[in-house]
């Protein structure tokens, strides 16, 4: 059922966490595995056309962390035998960043983690995994 998983990861310690119990997952469904990183171009005000210089190196070293961060996922997943790609999307609301990379990427299903965040936090912070269970038209697999 599930033979297309699609494993967001920021690179944290709780996504990284959530991202290898969704290997274990795959190799239980025996399962294609995309692991997706979402990047947000543009994180801040200050840098743009006018600092065009700035943007391009920080664009450069976010996605130099982002691809870094995936690699230990990617690398258990072929440690387990399982076929695994990397894909990385520029949204800056990474929920629908997820969302649309699991329609593209015809994903049965989107493993991630979740803060577990509640009360203000939650509301301050908001919470992308609620979002991507709001939006998402497969099922959501979230780690707590």
């Amino acid at each position: 059922m599930f033979d297309k998983i699609l494993v967001p990861t920021d690179g944290s310690e709780l996504s990284t966490e959530a991202a290898l119990r969704a290997v274990a997952l795959a190799r239980t469904c025996g399962a294609h595995l995309t692991v997706l990183l979402v990047q947000d171009v543009y994180p801040f005000t200050g840098i743009g056309s006018v600092n065009a210089d700035d943007l391009q190196a920080y664009v450069a070293k976010a996605r130099a962390e982002g691809l870094s961060a995936m690699d230990p996922v990617a690398q258990a997943a072929r440690g387990e035998g399982l076929a695994v790609e990397t894909l990385v999307v520029e949204n800056d609301k990474p929920a629908h960043g997820i969302v649309e990379a699991a329609q593209q990427s015809g994903a049965k299903l989107i493993a991630m983690g979740s803060h577990g965040r509640g009360g203000i936090a939650r509301l301050i912070l908001g919470s992308v995994a609620a979002e991507v269970l709001a939006l998402s038209p497969v099922p959501v697999l979230v780690f707590k």
